[in-house]
């Protein structure tokens, strides 16, 4: 379906910028993008060439439909738009984004005061949403539907019914090219700031079929005498040529008759080809005569082979041209690519500016991801400049989220006491001292030096432990449902008034007077602390899903971590809101550990990455931000176990299996 598209805007007022693109595609699409800004003029270009990036990439350089890849791309827009607004960049925008597809389909959708209008016959019609009072500055709907010939469409920034009527409008769009000018004229007089963009599908008005030509009787004797002249010509060729010949003269003469303008021209045409031809039967004839020659028979071999080789020669250069235009098809489009790499590391730096980081984040994967198809492709072309980029895409994304990577200092090597050991756990009972404990034994450290292990029970083995500070000792589950205190540093097997027992637990947790038990079966159990045993348990969970419970903490609210990195928070036993804010994607992926320094930040710890991700407390929101992330770094870093973090949150705490480490840190 062919169409006239014009653009345009009037003049722009103080304060006020007006932009209005149009952009053709590959595919036969073509995509509009008006925008009306109240912002400086440097301010509103950097808003228009994003705008332009995102359109041109997500809607006109993606596979998929159009109304999905539109949709997507007015997500992005939005994302910009608020990223701006909240930036005080802009004051306010209004917007159109269009999409006229192959198939003669209009896809357009508004934001702020933009609209659309639909010229057909004689009525018009507005085709975007009209929303009373101050529109938001966001794309919300998108109107779509099949163009005819002979409409016309109407895009502005500005509502266009406060200046001409329906009846006005349809009579402009009957000027045809100069519909535009009249509306820019017409709105310049009101003084009104607009956008503009008119699309014109055009009338399929086909040529009459011209009557089939008939033969004349000379014209019928002409082709009788040029069927007797090919059949005597045909007689003293090759079957092979004869065949070739009877195919190729029929297909010339439709040919000659449909593109010749008189028959003079196809009578030329006819001629050079038989002059051709008797010259080829000719040379065939001679060649077959030398073959059976007895003294000309070796020239005709040479020349058999010589034609042999030039056959070869011919088919390698072909070849060779196919695979240069191709290399140089695959120079170009690597180039590119590699130069579109850039412009999105830039568009990711105006994100950050703006504070729309994970908008930030999406761009530097894609931008991540085109590097890499420049890296794996075959031909190895602008190899290193992409890997060159790639490194500062990892350099950008760390800077984006903050990484820190930090080298943690030896404090003591429980391998040092017994080089089998294998830690799973410690217990921070003061800055600078620990109790690291495996499956037997428990070690207590203090600065840098490290005691002999000692067993803490004979049959049972250690699950979990933690610091009991209030009565000052440290709490350990065991196997066979134990609890095991050290008091001043002697194993003591506690009971409970329980008559069931103590609970199977994964984790403890301890908090005032009470112990927690995260159990097995994902339920809580709170034991009161009594003089020299335990009271009964209270099942603390209300309405809380701890399935896939790994690790709680506990600082007046109570946080169970789940795997795959969800938290559920508990107050009095039952939920409370809880989200994370800005958090990279996938962050929290790998998590197995949480520690909460009370009314300050989350840490917690990802043995995969061997990182600490921290986590601001939001308090009553219920919320948590994300601050930054620790990347440990060292040859003899094993598989970090555990974590633990000063009161003064300076001193950042890590154990692998063998190893307690330390590594100065800062609380924001």
């Amino acid at each position: 379906m062919d169409s006239t598209v014009h653009t345009g805007s009037t003049k722009a007022g103080g304060g006020v910028s007006l932009a209005a693109l149009s952009f053709p595609s590959p595919m036969e699409e073509r995509a509009f993008l008006l925008l009306q800004m109240n912002a400086s003029p440097r301010e509103a270009k950097a808003l228009e060439e994003e705008c332009a990036a995102v359109v041109q990439h997500s809607l006109l350089s993606t596979e998929g439909e159009p109304w999905h890849r539109l949709d997507g791309t007015l997500k992005e827009l939005n994302g910009l738009f608020r990223g701006f607004l909240a930036s005080r960049a802009i004051d306010d925008v209004s917007a159109i984004v269009a999409l006229l597809d192959a198939g003669g389909t209009l896809h357009v959708s508004h934001a702020g005061r933009g609209e659309a209008y639909l010229i057909r016959g004689s009525s018009t019609g507005q085709i975007t949403e009209y929303t009373k009072g101050k529109p938001a500055p966001a794309f919300v709907h998108i109107a779509s539907g099949p163009l005819e010939q002979r409409d016309t469409v109407i895009l502005s920034t500005q509502r266009l019914l406060r200046t001409f009527t329906p009846a006005q409008l349809h009579q402009l769009s009957l000027r045809g090219t100069q519909l535009l000018q009249e509306l820019v004229t017409s709105l310049d007089a009101e003084r009104e700031a607009a956008a503009l963009a008119t699309i014109h599908v055009e009338s399929d008005a086909r040529a009459a079929p011209q009557p089939e030509e008939t033969a004349t009787e000379n014209e019928h004797d002409m082709q009788a005498l040029r069927r007797r002249k090919r059949r005597r010509s045909v007689a003293r060729m090759p079957a092979f040529l004869a065949a070739a010949a009877d195919a190729a003269l029929p297909m010339l003469e439709r040919i000659g008759k449909a593109v010749r303008p008189s028959s003079e021209r196809t009578e030329s045409v006819l001629s050079t080809f038989r002059r051709w031809m008797s010259l080829g039967q000719e040379q065939l004839t001679t060649f077959h005569a030398d073959l059976k020659h007895p003294q000309r028979k070796r020239r005709a071999h040479l020349l058999l082979v010589a034609g042999a080789l030039a056959f070869f020669l011919l088919i390698w250069i072909i070849v060779q041209l196919s695979t240069n235009t191709q290399r140089s098809k695959s120079r170009t489009q690597l180039s590119d690519l590699l130069q579109q790499v850039t412009q999105e590391l830039q568009s990711a730096d105006n994100r950050k500016i703006t504070g729309d980081m994970q908008g930030a984040n999406t761009i530097l994967v894609r931008a991540e991801e085109e590097a890499k198809q420049v890296i794996n492709n075959d031909s190895g072309l602008f190899r290193s400049e992409a890997l060159s980029l790639l490194d500062r895409i990892h350099a950008k994304r760390e800077e984006l989220n903050n990484v820190v990577r930090l080298s943690p200092r030896l404090v003591v090597s429980i391998a040092s006491k017994n080089p089998t050991v294998s830690a799973q756990g410690m217990i921070s009972v003061a800055d600078g001292e620990f109790v690291v404990y495996d499956r037997q034994d428990w070690y207590h450290v203090l600065l840098n030096g490290v005691e002999d292990g000692k067993r803490l029970a004979d049959e049972d083995l250690i699950l979990d432990g933690t610091n009991f500070n209030r009565y000052k000792s440290q709490v350990f589950l065991t196997t066979g449902n134990g609890v095991v205190e050290l008091l001043a540093n002697q194993p003591t097997p506690m009971k409970t008034e329980d008559p069931s027992g103590w609970a199977t637990g994964k984790d403890a947790e301890t908090y005032l007077r009470y112990l927690y038990i995260l159990s097995s079966d994902n339920r809580i159990y709170k034991y009161e602390r009594l003089s020299n045993r335990y009271g009964p348990s209270v099942q603390y969970n209300v309405n809380g899903d701890l399935s896939n419970a790994i690790d709680m903490a506990i600082d007046g609210n109570v946080y169970v971590l789940k795997e795959k990195g969800a938290i559920v928070k508990l107050l009095r036993g039952e939920t409370q809101p809880f989200q994370f804010h800005n958090a990279p994607d996938g962050v929290l992926q790998n998590i197995t550990k949480i520690f909460k320094v009370p009314g300050s930040n989350f840490y917690f710890l990802d043995p995969v990455h061997n990182r600490v991700i921290v986590f601001a407390d939001g308090g009553a929101s219920g919320d948590a931000s994300y601050v930054k992330q620790y990347v440990f770094e060292g040859d003899q870093l094993g598989k970090l176990q555990s974590l633990s973090v000063d009161q003064d949150e300076t001193h950042l705490y890590v154990m692998d299996d063998k190893r307690l480490y330390v590594a100065d840190v800062t609380k924001k």
